[in-house]
């Protein structure tokens, strides 16, 4: 009996090494935040960690802002970007909760204007098809009526775009990462509701759990005091951009949403108390908060995983990412806007979360490597060097993708269009999606100019045979891209298809989906 004892206890340590989990403490935290703050330029981090249903770490480091020096703490508001889309998801659970509507429904019982790509996808894409990236449609389509801010594009302007982009898989067959459905999902929440999605997540969601100082999106903030700045690092120097802000609050719904990790942490604690919070009152049903944190979408298999963190499977839910790690299924969701990058992280076996919210991209992608080192922690993981390995990583990016961005410069500055009339290339080009954009000619060189989204636009210079490079004037994040035209017998231009120059270059920035068709040639 005694042997048989001592194998139960073995394979139950094998099984579950959180009994020797050594849980990261406050000045742990510390120390892992000061590492990774002083192995690579950042303004500012802040980190909360829950447990058993009580805070046990909440704090801010750095600073809100290099201009003024301000500091982080507890109470200072993020922008959480695509950790919002958790907040749509339990909008609509709670609707669904009500009776006000099905998952299953077609959205165009809701918004008969919707229109697909096709009439069987229009007439069948449901609710749930909003939540799960599996529309058939590729990684971040239309996202450039967003991406860079600015644009006048709203709701309407997204409700007609499906219609115009082309599908890359079979609807519902493969995970590709959507903003614009959760657009719609929020334009949802609104109709059915009857307020727009922001107020409906504050009121419903954020009041309930006592997240007093959170928004759905930056024009509704009260207390515009103790707001994180963005900040971006370009060739090793740390600057602050200007803030993201929406033209359309609606458009919140996929990424909008300030925070800080107080507040954060109620709606951690939620999540691990399966919808329920304060005096055992339910936020969402325990039926509808496990259908939002099911796997939905299979992302991933891999049989022989790494042996540190033991990741088999990973999958999407709804508004929650879904994997197995060392044994334990974990919930999670990254947000990223211009300067800002966030994670949260959810263990109910273990009854833990973790939020990390920063103001700086990459920063050495901290809001990843302290999230995974706490988890790491309480998983009883091995400790790994996240921090350098993560440093090393952001070099080999950078320098990969300077290596093929100064060679396209490099072409640039040595080569010459004047073998072309550059005439023959202006005029106004038409995508039925995005809009029009003008080439016009401006001391002697072409210039691009989307009509709609005012920071898209730059000076165009000559590449190769029909294609230019396009060095845009807006500068917050690396997205330059070539422009090739498409010409006729004649040799004056018909068409411009675009993609980005950098391998860096941030998936939103969809130029490639662009069809621009010339509709007017330039005025004499």
């Amino acid at each position: 009996m005694k042997l048989f004892n001592m194998l139960c206890v073995v394979l139950v340590v094998c099984l579950h090494p959180s009994i020797q989990a050594q849980p990261l403490q406050t000045k742990q935290i510390d120390s892992l935040v000061a590492k990774t703050m002083a192995t690579m330029p950042q303004a500012g981090i802040a980190v909360a960690v829950v447990k058993d249903g009580k805070v046990v770490h909440a704090k801010g480091y750095g600073v809100t802002s290099v201009k003024t020096n301000e500091k982080v703490n507890e109470h200072t508001l993020f922008a959480i970007a695509s950790n919002s889309k958790a907040f749509t998801t339990a909008a609509l659970a709670i609707l669904v909760d009500e009776g006000k509507l099905k998952w299953q429904d077609p959205v165009v019982d809701y918004i008969p204007e919707f229109k697909m790509y096709n009439p069987y996808v229009t007439a069948n894409f449901n609710i749930q098809d909003l939540l799960t990236h599996r529309s058939g449609l590729g990684l971040g389509a239309g996202d450039l009526m967003f991406f860079p801010d600015g644009s006048d594009f709203t709701v309407k302007d997204v409700l007609k775009s499906f219609q115009y982009q082309n599908p890359t898989s079979a609807f519902r067959t493969r995970y590709d990462y959507d903003n614009l459905l959760y657009v719609v999902a929020g334009e949802v929440v609104a109709r059915v509701s009857g307020m727009p999605w922001a107020e409906f997540v504050e009121k419903r969601i954020m009041q309930p759990l006592g997240m007093n100082r959170s928004a759905g999106v930056y024009q509704r903030i009260k207390d515009t005091k103790n707001i994180a700045q963005p900040h971006v690092v370009s060739k090793g120097t740390l600057n602050q951009i200007e803030t993201y802000t929406k033209s359309d609050e609606t458009i919140g719904a996929a990424g909008g949403i300030y925070a800080s990790v107080s507040d954060l942490s109620k709606w951690m604690i939620m999540h691990l108390n399966d919808g329920k919070y304060g005096n055992n009152q339910q936020l969402i049903s325990a039926k509808n908060h496990r259908e939002m944190l099911r796997p939905h979408t299979f992302i991933g298999f891999n049989a022989k995983p790494d042996p540190q963190t033991r990741i088999h499977l990973n999958a999407y839910g709804l508004g929650w990412g879904v994997s197995d790690q060392n044994g334990y299924i974990v919930f999670s969701h990254t947000g990223g806007l211009p300067g800002m990058l966030s994670k949260t992280t959810l263990v109910p076996e273990l009854n833990v979360g973790v939020v990390v919210l920063t103001n700086t991209d990459p920063g050495g992608y901290s809001f990843q490597t302290i999230s995974r080192s706490i988890i790491d922690s309480y998983m009883g993981l091995k400790p790994v060097d996240r921090i350098t390995q993560a440093a090393k990583s952001i070099q080999a990016r950078d320098n990969a993708g300077d290596s093929v961005t100064t060679a396209v410069w490099n072409t640039v500055k040595n080569g010459s269009s004047k073998h072309l009339n550059l005439e023959n290339f202006t005029g106004t080009y038409r995508d039925n999606w995005f809009g029009d954009c003008r080439i016009s000619l401006k001391d002697g060189q072409l210039w691009f100019a989307s009509l709609r989204s005012p920071k898209l636009n730059g000076k165009m210079s000559y590449y190769k045979a029909n294609t230019f490079a396009i060095r845009w004037e807006y500068r917050d994040m690396d997205c330059d891209a070539f422009a090739t035209f498409t010409l006729d017998e004649e040799g004056k231009a018909v068409g411009i298809k675009m993609r980005g120059i950098s391998p860096n270059i941030d998936f939103s920035f969809d130029f490639h989906d662009l069809d621009l068709k010339r509709v007017e040639a330039a005025k004499p």
